[in-house]
């Protein structure tokens, strides 16, 4: 499978849409054009607890199968640094996910219960404009697998909310600065942006 690869490309989606598999398969058709190409995936998720241990663990797996010449970095945190360090011209970068990378800036594992009074956790502006810049500048390739999850209904919670505006502010703000925009569903790709 050769696909186009562009410049920048989100690719949103629901759980199990087949956004990942979309950006794997973009990692692979850019190792298969020549053998200077590197691909790296920037990974964010934390290992919570067992189960999420066991579901990394999984991935990584299954990653390294499907495509084994696709090297794999953890950032929970510091996407703009990581982006910035790892990307060349010859190389394209993933990351994977854009909504873990949210969840662990607002709602990090060791932060303290939330009170009735507390204010919600807000999104660093200075952390995603960075983080913005750092996909425009990137010398090589960006893809960036992100989760579509306004489209249910309201969900009850006031932080809950908060993320979800946060997460739909963050998917605009990011779709505005890649070249090409996918939503996948059903592992069948959509194409909302494609710019040249």
């Amino acid at each position: 499978m050769n696909l186009a690869i562009t410049k920048s490309e989100l690719i949103l989606g629901g759980q199990k849409s087949g956004k990942s598999r979309r950006a794997e398969n973009l990692a692979q058709s850019w190792l298969a054009q020549s053998p200077q190409h590197q691909a790296v995936l920037i990974a964010t998720a934390q290992p919570w607890d067992e189960e999420m241990r066991q579901r990394i663990a999984r991935h990584q797996a299954d990653r390294a199968e499907r495509v084994p010449g696709l090297r794999t970095v953890e950032e929970p945190l510091a996407l703009a640094e990581a982006i910035t360090r790892h990307s060349t011209p010859d190389t394209l970068i993933v990351v994977d996910c854009l909504t873990l990378w949210l969840t662990n800036l607002l709602m990090p594992v060791d932060a303290e219960v939330y009170e009735e009074n507390q204010p919600v956790a807000q999104v660093d502006t200075a952390q995603t404009a960075s983080f913005l810049i750092a996909i425009q500048q990137a010398p090589g390739p960006v893809v960036l697998v992100g989760n579509e999850i306004g489209l249910g209904v309201i969900p009850l919670g006031r932080e809950v909310r908060a993320f979800v505006d946060a997460l739909g502010r963050l998917n605009q703000d990011v779709a505005a600065t890649c070249q090409r925009v996918t939503l996948m569903a059903a592992g069948l790709p959509l194409t909302l942006k494609d710019m040249p």
